[in-house]
């Protein structure tokens, strides 16, 4: 009898497409990959109500759930109403004590609501927000991986990021991460698998890393 895959799906980061799994690569035989895309929020939706909006996607039983980013946080969130076999997150958080200050600090001051949002198609801004990094020299390389331009999209996603209250997270989570990240430092992050030099853009340019070792981090 053929011995049934495990079905694994991938959640990109703010504004990012699915596009940047392109170099994930897992082996057929075990496994069966699927991608996610973020939508525009309706008015006034919760980030609990986004999360289970995204769940009605999932078209199999006990899945393995794998966010990146502000999609890292969302798996989570989606694990809390299907039944899934495990979450792993990459370049994200899994509790609000992970959150840097500078976000915390937006939260208290409301400073994020000052953010040039509406110029969504600078897409060199954009990519900042997306990716956190500065990427003028690889700019047309980046712009390839930006999917959603939508002024409300952004701001409630800044919203969600920094008002996320998540205390305590699920036992057996996986927490992938970069010792370079620029957006998520390092330093008030715990119990993590650590990539060394990886950056926010790891899931992009350390993907031989990730396809030696996902495989087994699944199954595990």
């Amino acid at each position: 009898m053929p011995v049934s895959k495990i079905h694994v799906y991938f959640m990109p980061g703010l504004a990012a497409s699915s596009r940047i799994f392109e170099f994930i690569e897992l082996p057929g035989q075990a496994f069966e990959m699927h991608y996610l895309e973020w939508f525009v929020p309706d008015r006034g939706m919760s980030f609990e109500a986004y999360a289970r909006k995204m769940s009605t996607f999932i078209r199999h039983k006990q899945v393995v759930l794998v966010g990146v980013s502000f999609g890292g946080m969302l798996v989570q969130e989606m694990a809390k109403h299907i039944s899934v076999n495990k979450v792993i997150i990459i370049s994200s958080i899994k509790q609000k004590s992970e959150m840097p200050k500078r976000l915390l600090f937006a939260k208290y001051t409301k400073a994020h609501r000052l953010l040039p949002t509406g110029l969504v198609n600078n897409v060199e801004l954009l990519a900042k927000y997306a990716f956190g990094e500065t990427v003028t020299k690889r700019l047309s390389l980046y712009e390839q991986y930006l999917s959603l331009r939508d002024k409300y999209y952004l701001d409630w996603s800044i919203d969600q990021i920094v008002h996320w209250d998540q205390t305590s997270y699920r036992s057996g989570l996986v927490h992938i991460h970069g010792d370079r990240d620029a957006v998520f430092p390092v330093a008030p992050i715990k119990d993590y698998i650590p990539v060394t030099g990886g950056t926010h853009t790891m899931i992009l340019h350390r993907f031989k890393w990730f396809n030696e070792r996902l495989p087994t981090i699944i199954l595990e």
